[in-house]
C-alpha cells in the first residue's frame, strides 16, 4: 500500500491510501508511527481500501510528511561511490576508510526536523553552503533488540524518499572536532511523498536492495542519477547492526545515506567547486525514485542567528 498524510480544503491532517490517482481516506486518527507500534497498519489499510471515509483525487490534496516525529532517525553511508566522492572534496584524495567495509556507519539525526514533500526548506542560520542529499529511508514496523538479519528484514515495514539537507560549511567545520555532524545536519529532513509498504517493492528485489532508479534535479537541471541496488550495505544489515546491544523501535527511520551522484559535495569532489553553485534561496530541488514517487522543495532564506555565542579562550 501507499500511505499518505494530507490536508484537503483546510481540513486537519488525515491519512489515506493512494490507489491509482485517488486517495481513499482513512477513518484513523492515529499516526502511521502509532499504527505501526500497535501492529494496526494492515488492518487500517484494508479498512480504508474497502470502506473509505471519502475518495479524493490526489491532485486535490496537499501532501504532508507521512512519517512525523519518529522515535529516532539514523542516517547511514551505504553507497561507496558517495563516500569516495566526498573524501575527494574533504581530503583531496579518494580514500574510503577501512572501517566502512567492516561495518555500516551511521549518525543520529533530528526527529523534529522532518518536513513534507513539498514544503519550503529554510537554509540554516549561519549557513552559506547549502546542499541536498538524495536517499531512500526504511521505516521499522516491529521493534526488537539484537536482531538477526532475517528478523531485521521482517522488521522493515516500508520505504520512502529522504532528502537529508546539509549545511556543508557548518558541517565540515564542526566535524574537525572530531566528533560528528551536529548543526550542519539537523535543520531539515524531507520525507515523502508517501510511505510504501515493503510488499509493494518485493518484485524489485535485487542484490542487497531493490532495482530502483534515483534521480535529482536542481531548477530542472538533472544533476545526479544512481540505482538503489548499488548500496554496499542492505537495510536489514543496518537494522540488525543498529539493534546490537540495544533496541530499535516501531517508527524508527533508517536513511540509506546519499546515493552516488546524489549531492553537490560529491560533484565538487570529482569536478571542483566551480562545477555547480551551492543552493540559494529560490532554488527548487526535485527528487524521484522508481516506485516511491517524487518530492520537490524550494529553498528559502535562513533566519538570522538571534544571539551568537562568544568563542572560548584557548588555555593550552
Amino acid at each position: 500500500m501507499r500511505w499518505i498524510r494530507f490536508t484537503s480544503s483546510g481540513s486537519a491532517p488525515r491519512l489515506g491510501v493512494l490507489i491509482g490517482d485517488d486517495v481513499h481516506v482513512s477513518a484513523e486518527s492515529r499516526s502511521i508511527v502509532e499504527l505501526l507500534r500497535e501492529h494496526a497498519l494492515d488492518d487500517a489499510g484494508t479498512q480504508a481500501t474497502a470502506n473509505p471515509v471519502d475518495v479524493i483525487p490526489i491532485a486535490a490534496v496537499d501532501l504532508l510528511a507521512p512519517i512525523t516525529h519518529p522515535p529516532s532517525i539514523r542516517d547511514f553511508m551505504a553507497f561507496e561511490q558517495h563516500v569516495d566522492g566526498v573524501s575527494r572534496l574533504v581530503n583531496g584524495t579518494a580514500d574510503v576508510p577501512d572501517v566502512w567495509y567492516s561495518q555500516p556507519l551511521f549518525y543520529f539525526s533530528n526527529p523534529t526536523a522532518v518536513i513534507g514533500p513539498h514544503d519550503d526548506v529554510a537554509m540554516p542560520p549561519g549557513c552559506s553552503v547549502f546542499d541536498f542529499e538524495l536517499e531512500v529511508a526504511a521505516v521499522v514496523g516491529t521493534g526488537g533488540g539484537d536482531l538477526t538479519l532475517d528478523e531485521a528484514e521482517e522488521a522493515v515495514a516500508g520505504y520512502l524518499i529522504m532528502n537529508d539537507w546539509s549545511a556543508r560549511d557548518l558541517q565540515f567545520a564542526e566535524m574537525r572536532g572530531p566528533l560528528g555532524p551536529c548543526k550542519g545536519k539537523d535543520s531539515a529532513i524531507t520525507l515523502g511523498p508517501w510511505f510504501v509498504t515493503s510488499d509493494e517493492l518485493a518484485a524489485s528485489r535485487s542484490r542487497l536492495s531493490f532495482d530502483l532508479g534515483l534521480s535529482v534535479w536542481v531548477n530542472d537541471e538533472l544533476l545526479g542519477t544512481d540505482r538503489l541496488d548499488n548500496m554496499g550495505w542492505s537495510f536489514p544489515e543496518m537494522v540488525a547492526y543498529a539493534s546490537r546491544g540495544t533496541r530499535v523501535e516501531a517508527g524508527d527511520v533508517f536513511g540509506s545515506g546519499t546515493c552516488g551522484d546524489g549531492c553537490l559535495a560529491e560533484l565538487w569532489g570529482r569536478r571542483g567547486r566551480d562545477a555547480h553553485s551551492s543552493l540559494r534561496p529560490g532554488d527548487v530541488v526535485r527528487m524521484a525514485v522508481d516506485g516511491l514517487g517524487e518530492i520537490r522543495n524550494r529553498v528559502v532564506a535562513s533566519k538570522p542567528i538571534r544571539q551568537p555565542l562568544a568563542p572560548r579562550i584557548r588555555h593550552s
